[in-house]
C-alpha cells in the first residue's frame, strides 16, 4: 500500500468544498449514530457505553485510516448480531478480545489483497443489496411508529416536511440538521409528549478509557474467539467494500478499497481498547453524510469526535432529542437509499440479472443478515453465469474422403463437458477422425477429463484420432493432466 501525503492532505476537505460543510454534515451523523449505537448494544447483550464508545473510537480512527473519504464507520447491527452469543456465553472482556482479533484479521485481510474479491459482486447484487438496506432502514423505524400517539406522527411528518422544503431556500446547511434542531426546541420548550433518546437507554458520562481485555492469554481463549472473529472480520469487510463501492458512485470517485480494509482492522482494534464493540461501515449514515455535504475524511472525523463531545458534555440534552426527529431523518435515508429505477429495470434487464436482485433482498429482508443476502445474490450471479457461458461453445461435423472432422469453438469447463460428450455420440463410423479445436479453450481438467473420454470411446471403436488446434493454455493444461498414455491416443499438439 503506497502513500501519498499530498492526495491524503486533499481527501479531509476534497474538490475546494467548505470547511463549513463537512463540519455540519459530521454533526448530522453524529446525532443520527446516538440511537442506532444504542439499540446495536442491545442486540449484543451489553451497556450502551459499550456502542456508543466503538462509534466514536471506530468513525475517528478511520477517518485517519481509511480509503474511502466520505464513509461512515461505526458500531452496527451485523456485528452485534454475531457477537450475542459470545457476550451471552463468556461476557463482555471476551467480546473485546475477539473485536481485537476481527481487527488483526481484517488488517491481514488488507495485506493479501482480499478487496479484490469485490470484483466478483455483480451490479445486480449491489443494487439488490441497496435495495434490501433501504427496506431494513425503514423497518427499523416501524417500533418508534406503532402504538404512538398523533404528536409522534405529527412530528415525524414535520420533520420530512423541513428536510424537503428546507433546501429550497438554502443548502448551505444539512436539512436533516435543521430539522433536528426545530423538532428538538419544540418537543423541548412545550413538552411534547413523545419517546426520546434518553429513553433508548442511558447515556454514559465522561470519557472512555483505555484498556487492554482482561482474558487468559492463552490457547482456549483463542479457541474461544477466533471462530466470532473470523465471523465479525468477514461480514465487517463485506458491508464496508460494499458500502464503500455504493459511496464511490454517489460521489464519482474512487477509493483504495485495499487501505480500508487494513483501515477497518485498525479501527476496530483501537474501539475494542477504549471499551467497544466491533463494527465497519454503515451505509444509512454514509448516505447521510454525503446527502449532507460530506465528501472528506473531515466530516467522518467530526462524526465521532462531536459525538464524542456529546456524550462527554452534553449527554442530558442529548437525551432529551426526540426520536420523531430522528426517525424523520432515518425515513429520509430509506427513500434515497432506494434504487428507483431498478422497478422500472425489471422488465428492460436480462431475467437472471432481475431474479438476482430480488433474491438478494428477500433473502436479506428475511434474515436480516445482509451477509447472508449478499452471499446468496453472488452464489445466483455465478451459477447464471456458468449456464450462460456452458452454452457458448459449438460443435461442426463434417465426412470428407473417410475422414470425419469435428470442429470444436467455444468455452470448455466443467458446466459444458455434458453437451461436449453428447456431440460426439451418434454420428458416423469413419476410420480417421480429426477434432479441431484452435477455436476453443479448455479451462479446466473436467473440460480435458471430457476429451479424454471422447477420445477413449473412438479408439475402443477401432478409430484412429487426431487432436489439433490447442491454444498455449489448453496445451499446457493437456499436457499436465489428460490421460493419454490410459487411452493409448496419441494427440498431436499444434499450440499457436
Amino acid at each position: 500500500m503506497t502513500f501519498n501525503f499530498s492526495q491524503y492532505r486533499t481527501e479531509w476537505v476534497p474538490g475546494g468544498g467548505r470547511v463549513s460543510r463537512e463540519l455540519l454534515a459530521g454533526i448530522v451523523v453524529a446525532l443520527a449514530l446516538i440511537p442506532e449505537a444504542i439499540g446495536f448494544s442491545v442486540i449484543a447483550g451489553v451497556d450502551p457505553r459499550v456502542g456508543l464508545y466503538a462509534s466514536v473510537a471506530i468513525a475517528m480512527t478511520i477517518a485517519l485510516l481509511g480509503g474511502r473519504p466520505g464513509m461512515i464507520s461505526a458500531a452496527t447491527a451485523a456485528v452485534a448480531v454475531v457477537v450475542t452469543p459470545l457476550v451471552r456465553d463468556h461476557g463482555v472482556q471476551y467480546l473485546f478480545a475477539a473485536t481485537i482479533l476481527m481487527g488483526l484479521i481484517q488488517i491481514a485481510a488488507g495485506l493479501l489483497r482480499l478487496d479484490l474479491l469485490m470484483q466478483f459482486v455483480s451490479r445486480s447484487v449491489i443494487t439488490g443489496f441497496v435495495n434490501a438496506l433501504a427496506i431494513l432502514i425503514f423497518l427499523a423505524q416501524l417500533p418508534q411508529l406503532t402504538n404512538v400517539n398523533w404528536q409522534t406522527y405529527a412530528m415525524v411528518a414535520a420533520g420530512l416536511a423541513i428536510i424537503y422544503a428546507f433546501p429550497r431556500l438554502t443548502r448551505s446547511i444539512p436539512s436533516p440538521l435543521v430539522a433536528i434542531a426545530v423538532l428538538s426546541a419544540v418537543s423541548i420548550a412545550f413538552g411534547v409528549p413523545v419517546h426520546t433518546v434518553g429513553d433508548m437507554g442511558k447515556l454514559p458520562e465522561g470519557l472512555p478509557s483505555f484498556a487492554l481485555p482482561t482474558v487468559p492469554l492463552s490457547l482456549e481463549t483463542l479457541r474461544i474467539t477466533l471462530p466470532y472473529a473470523l465471523t465479525m472480520a468477514a461480514v465487517g469487510l463485506l458491508e464496508s467494500m460494499l458500502t464503500a463501492q455504493i459511496v464511490d458512485d454517489m460521489t464519482d470517485t474512487d477509493s483504495d478499497k485495499r487501505r480500508e480494509c487494513a483501515g477497518q482492522g485498525g479501527a476496530n482494534i483501537v474501539a475494542a481498547l477504549f471499551g467497544g464493540m466491533g463494527g465497519c461501515a454503515m451505509i444509512g449514515q454514509s448516505v447521510i453524510n454525503v446527502t449532507s455535504g460530506g465528501r472528506g475524511r473531515l466530516s467522518t472525523f467530526v462524526a465521532g469526535a462531536f459525538l464524542l463531545f456529546l456524550l462527554a458534555v452534553l449527554g442530558p440534552l442529548v437525551g432529551r432529542v426526540p426520536m420523531p426527529a430522528l426517525v424523520a431523518v432515518m425515513i429520509m435515508v430509506s427513500i434515497g437509499t432506494f434504487s428507483w429505477n431498478s422497478i422500472a429495470n425489471l422488465r428492460r434487464h436480462p431475467p437472471t440479472s432481475s431474479v438476482v436482485m430480488l433474491a438478494t433482498v428477500v433473502v436479506v429482508v428475511v434474515t436480516r443478515d445482509l451477509s447472508q443476502g449478499v452471499v446468496a445474490g453472488v452464489l445466483l450471479s455465478g451459477i447464471f453465469f456458468a449456464g450462460k457461458v456452458r452454452r457458448m461453445f459449438a460443435v461442426a461435423h463434417t465426412v470428407e474422403d473417410g475422414v470425419s472432422t469435428y470442429r470444436v469453438t467455444g468455452q470448455l469447463f466443467f458446466a459444458s463437458v455434458d453437451r461436449f460428450s453428447r456431440a460426439f455420440e451418434g454420428t458416423d463410423a469413419a476410420p480417421r477422425v480429426s477434432i479441431d479445436v484452435s477455436g476453443a479453450h479448455f479451462w479446466d481438467i473436467s473440460a480435458v477429463a471430457a476429451l479424454d473420454k471422447v477420445i477413449g470411446r473412438m479408439r475402443r471403436d477401432g478409430r484412429t484420432v487426431e487432436v489439433t488446434g490447442y491454444n498455449r493454455a489448453s496445451a499446457d493444461l493437456i499436457d499436465r493432466f489428460a490421460l493419454h498414455d490410459k487411452t493409448g491416443v496419441e494427440i498431436g499438439l499444434t499450440p499457436h
